[in-house]
């Protein structure tokens, strides 16, 4: 055994000895090895060096790890690998803004009049309900859940509005019924989804038509029309060519990045999206996340409603009819995964332009609009076949990992 070191009898050669090598200990020696030639490197007199746990054993003070780049794909996940220019292409977000940039520079130099500022207004108008729902459709999706009835909340909601209008009622007090009676219809589906474990997809499929249907039922096909015009003129107002409406947008939107990029909030949302079980077994409270998201969802579709009201100045039980493949056309190709636990707010809301601008494009070339709805389903198929592609694509050109061969 090693002496102790306070015992001043000690052998003074192991005092003097080189230290040991990192990751060795000193272990006493056969003395019949005594006469072997002393190494200076080696241990002291007496002992040898015996190798411990390969995994404990610490890395040369100056080496330095190779520069690598993160390539990332839809959502952000991805692996390490060797900086390069493509490395810009692999995520999915930077396709999306070169498309962007793209299509409105093709739509400034070949379209008449898309570059006016006029129609630049026209065109934010335009995305403003399908930006807002696709904010809170993100995180549905992001969650592994989807909400197909984000439309006809908006036309329950648009019908309540006017129903109580033609009742008398003042349009201060409409308004927060109608947030209240969107958040409720959201609230039915978290309730049918979460605690009768109903699969959302054919949840919202139900409620899309139970929700439409009584739209008609409140208002008929009639249309309110004798709105005040105080919140007419203030929904298609403008603050040059930025409409006060994409304000809302903007802000709406710096809030939402924010819960789900960088609070707990956004990665319980993520985590539940990517694995439900271990998420619940990590202490995330899956059902109650979900159940607000749907809540989040049916409120927004209502706040859209108030707007596409005043903006066409006419309540109708079939305003935003077909709007919610807009908003999930959107939504998926801004890179979210349709099976959840991937997906970025950016991504989302560039989408939201690049649909924008395909479509007004077409409007001013004066594209029949069986056109423009066969456009935004090829663009829908195209924004959830895109990233799977990419991903195969990406996994046949990223170097191998080291020790294992390439697919």
């Amino acid at each position: 055994m090693p002496p102790d070191p306070t015992d001043s009898t000690a052998p003074a050669d192991l005092a003097d000895s080189a230290p040991l090598a990192p990751g060795h200990m000193a272990m006493p020696a056969d003395p019949a090895d005594s006469a072997a030639p002393a190494d200076p490197a080696s241990p002291a007199s007496g002992y040898m060096a015996m190798p411990a746990d390969p995994a404990d054993s610490a890395a040369p003070a100056d080496s330095e790890p190779p520069a690598v780049a993160t390539v990332t794909g839809p959502g952000g996940g991805g692996i390490s690998a060797p900086f390069s220019p493509a490395a810009l292409f692999h995520r999915w977000e930077g396709l999306i803004l070169i498309l962007l940039v793209a299509v409105t520079m093709w739509a400034s130099l070949g379209v008449d009049g898309f570059a006016n500022s006029s129609n630049v207004s026209f065109l934010l108008l335009d995305v403003t309900e399908i930006a807002l729902m696709a904010l809170t459709m993100t995180l549905v999706i992001v969650a592994a859940e989807i909400d197909l009835s984000v439309a006809s909340t908006l036309g329950l909601s648009c019908a309540v509005l006017g129903w109580l209008w033609n009742a008398g009622l003042p349009i201060e007090a409409i308004m927060p019924i109608c947030l209240v009676a969107g958040a409720l219809c959201g609230a039915l589906n978290g309730f049918l989804v979460t605690r009768l474990g109903l699969p959302s997809l054919a949840v919202t499929i139900g409620t899309f038509a139970l929700y439409r249907g009584l739209a008609y039922v409140i208002l008929g096909d009639q249309a309110v029309a004798d709105l005040p015009p105080a919140y007419t003129s203030l929904a298609g107002s403008t603050l040059g060519p930025i409409p006060v409406t994409t304000l809302l947008v903007a802000v709406l939107a710096v809030l939402f990045v924010v819960i789900l990029h960088f609070t707990s909030l956004g990665r319980s949302i993520v985590a539940l999206g990517s694995n439900e079980e271990a998420a619940f077994f990590s202490g995330i409270r899956v059902k109650r996340i979900r159940f607000w998201l749907f809540v989040a969802s049916g409120a927004m579709a209502a706040l859209a409603s108030l707007i596409f009201t005043f903006r066409y100045a006419s309540a109708r039980a079939d305003n935003g009819a077909g709007l919610e493949l807009a908003v999930i056309a959107a939504v998926l190709l801004g890179g979210v995964s349709i099976f959840g636990g991937r997906g970025t707010l950016p991504g989302v809301l560039m989408a939201v332009l690049l649909l924008g601008v395909v479509r007004n494009a077409l409007i001013l070339a004066d594209v029949a609009n069986e056109v423009l709805n066969f456009v935004t389903g090829l663009l829908l198929v195209a924004s959830v076949l895109a990233p799977n592609l990419g991903a195969v694509w990406r996994r046949r050109t990223s170097p191998p990992l080291e020790g294992k061969s390439a697919p």
